[in-house]
């Protein structure tokens, strides 16, 4: 009789469900003269908030479910019933519990419960008023006779339609003759966030400190790390702790000044305090988008960032900081990414199960260690669970989601556990998206109940490693989707540029620097938080460009107007160049002058082969030999080289006006020369024809006589 009315009921159900619309947790009755947008906001919401224990251990064990009704319908409901339903039949794998929670057909509910189980009668509920339930149970008159997990539900009905309900798990768990296999379980949480800064002090946006006090995203994660189990390995971006200590002094947003935020230190404090004892791996500095720079010829910027990371870590968190675990972005990476990383030494990689799936297709849980093949040897693939993964993951609309998301993650390690033919412990990884915003009320719960199921043992996430009996997996699964997801050409491009000027206000030091005041900035805007918001990184690039571009300005040419003419007095001569300093530093720089105009003006070269060392707030500079072919105006270009041939700035052009004055000269004298000579020729003819005259004259006085 009762397998009649429990068919009749199901039946009932089934031709009703046309006129019920249903969610995963609740179905909302139409009623005559509402609209369907109005139908769909009423409904009578029912939310489980408790259930006791976590996993019965015998058939007598009292279990307790506890709730509450809300009545949304818009008008009084009489004749409601809170009721238990579930099914003694226990789930054969996680992909059928999967479905049945993913279900949203009132008529797969499990049967309506038997006399034998409590439920509660609610004769009438006013619109708006709320009721609590219990409901009380045992293994035995639920018929569970075996180690296992099994759907149940509690539902709100009138007259057995069910109106909504609620579906979750129930764990039987008695003892067992055969040990169950304790299943290691490392989780890894992350401390991640958007970038905030562009150039050094320069916010580019005022949402940072926000989150660090009250409510806010980083302030819960600092409270979960400062209770949770010493297991739970955190992944932190150096750059935000980075940011925090910078929103810690004056600083400036979008270029005005800032007054110091005294939240932030007490952050990074809290921070560093919880993360004291607890395992931590640090990201790349900026938490860079490594696929993306590894398909847009920016590979220096991974290794780069993978160093800086290391040395922030380090001076912030007051700790020695391992890199040599990545989790990349989405946690998936594609071959050329990899090997980007393993030639910076990384050695282990976190993933999701879509990059690395088990090869060929299982139907068991395969364990969380893998290998990859890179150019540098192997590579450690942990990946990480999807449902387990899952249960971390608040719903916002679900008022009982810490109850639901526990048993949840309770049934779901109980059946890897319990999976036909896995003899031997496995590995299994926990890896929330890397912007969580986390419930502590949650988390805190599933940390606790983690440590405490006997088929679970908590680990870091480094003592997972592969083993002989590890799962095979298959080749990494980068789709055309995750090639999309990527910073793109477009966005790296001026980015590129960046860099490489960047790069050289070190090179110019007198003595170079590996790294630039702006390498920091720059790996900030490779950052893969910007993939959902380029037009911020845009701006933020073209802040930094900016202040490149005003320190490499702070190096100047001196008189370099090109309506103010160097004079070079003679066909040739040397025309002095100088070069100001005003950056702070000592300079070294080699000067390049070449004619724009060689016909008209040749130059020596040897001044640029000699190295200008130039210190701060200083002049310095060369005498280049120049040679003129004719008088007029012609023009030289001036480049600024580094040490190591790279030019640095624009050239700038120099007018150069030659006179012509030696040969002119040379004239003039060759000209004086030949009246001089003339006149003392003239002078000698006179004197001798003077000579002649008075010799002549004198000669005829004497016949005269």
């Amino acid at each position: 009789m009762i397998r009649k009315a429990t068919l009749l009921a199901v039946l009932s159900v089934a031709l009703l469900a046309p006129t019920v619309a249903t969610t995963p947790s609740t179905a909302a009755v139409k009623t005559p003269g509402t609209t369907a947008a109005k139908a769909s906001r009423q409904t009578m919401a029912i939310s489980i908030t408790s259930i006791t224990p976590d996993a019965p251990t015998s058939l007598t064990t009292p279990i307790k479910i506890t709730g509450t009704v809300r009545n949304d319908m818009g008008e009084a409901m009489t004749n409601l019933r809170v009721q238990l339903r579930y099914s003694a039949q226990k789930f054969p794998d996680r992909a059928t519990m999967s479905a049945y929670q993913s279900d949203q057909n009132p008529a797969t509910l499990p049967p309506i419960v038997s006399q034998r189980v409590s439920f509660m009668d609610i004769p009438a509920l006013d619109a708006g008023a709320s009721k609590a339930f219990e409901i009380l149970a045992t293994p035995v008159q639920l018929g569970l006779t075996s180690f296992g997990v099994y759907p149940i539900a509690v539902d709100v009905a009138r007259f057995n339609v069910p109106i909504s309900s609620q579906r979750t798990y129930l764990t039987y768990a008695p003892t067992t003759p055969q040990k169950l296999p304790r299943n290691r379980l490392a989780i890894a949480l992350p401390i991640i966030d958007q970038a905030h800064r562009a150039e050094n002090d320069n916010f580019v946006d005022d949402k940072l400190g926000a989150e660090l006090t009250g409510k806010g995203r980083l302030a819960q994660l600092a409270g979960i790390a400062s209770t949770a189990h010493k297991s739970v390995t955190w992944f932190f971006d150096p750059a935000l702790l980075d940011d925090v200590q910078a929103l810690s002094k004056p600083h400036r947003l979008k270029g005005k000044n800032q007054a110091a935020d005294p939240n932030a230190t007490k952050w990074l404090d809290s921070l560093r305090t919880a993360l004291a004892d607890s395992p931590v791996v640090a990201t790349p500095y900026g938490d860079p988008d490594v696929a993306a720079l590894a398909h847009q010829g920016l590979d220096g910027q991974t290794g780069k960032a993978i160093e800086m990371g290391g040395q922030v870590a380090r001076e912030l968190l007051k700790r020695d900081v391992p890199l040599t675990t990545n989790w990349p972005v989405g946690g998936v990476l594609d071959p050329d990414a990899l090997d980007l990383l393993s030639v910076a030494k990384v050695d282990r990689v976190l993933l999701n199960s879509t990059n690395l799936p088990p090869q060929p297709p299982v139907t068991f849980t395969p364990d969380a260690a893998g290998t990859l093949d890179s150019v540098q040897g192997p590579v450690t693939a942990l990946v990480a669970d999807a449902e387990l993964t899952r249960t971390f993951e608040p719903d916002s609309t679900a008022p009982s989601s810490v109850v639901l998301n526990k048993q949840h993650f309770i049934a779901e390690t109980a059946m890897i556990a319990a999976e036909p033919g896995q003899t031997k412990p496995r590995s299994l990884v926990i890896a929330p998206s890397r912007r969580w915003d986390p419930s502590p009320a949650l988390v805190n719960t599933l940390l606790k109940t983690a440590n405490r199921l006997p088929w679970l043992e908590l680990t870091p996430l480094s003592s997972i490693k592969p083993s002989k009996t590890s799962t095979p997996r298959a080749a990494l699964t980068y789709s055309d989707q995750d090639r999309k997801d990527e910073l793109s050409a477009k966005y790296l491009g001026p980015i590129k540029d960046v860099a490489a000027q960047a790069q050289l206000t070190a090179l110019i030091a007198a003595e170079p620097k590996q790294h630039s005041d702006f390498d920091a900035a720059v790996l900030r805007l490779t950052s893969a938080s910007w993939r959902n918001s380029t037009r911020a990184g845009r701006s933020a690039t073209k802040l930094v460009d900016e202040a490149i571009q005003t320190q490499m300005d702070k190096i100047s040419i001196t008189g370099a107007d090109p309506d103010r003419p160097r004079t070079l007095a003679g066909s040739n001569g040397q025309v002095p160049i100088s070069v100001k300093n005003a950056t702070g530093d000592t300079i070294a720089l080699y000067i390049d002058v070449k004619s724009n105009n060689p016909g008209l003006l040749q130059i020596d070269d040897t001044p640029a082969k000699k190295l200008l060392t130039i210190p701060d707030d200083n002049n310095g500079g060369v005498q280049v030999p120049m040679n003129a072919t004719t008088s007029g105006d012609a023009t030289v270009s001036v480049q600024l080289m580094t040490r190591n041939g790279l030019k640095y700035g624009k050239p700038v052009k120099l007018t150069i006006r030659t006179t012509g004055y030696t040969g002119i000269a040379l004239v003039i004298v060759g000209a004086a020369l030949a009246v001089m000579l003339a006149a003392v020729v003239t002078r000698l003819l006179r004197r001798r024809s003077q000579r002649r005259l008075a010799k002549a004259a004198k000669s005829r006085e004497s016949e005269t006589v």
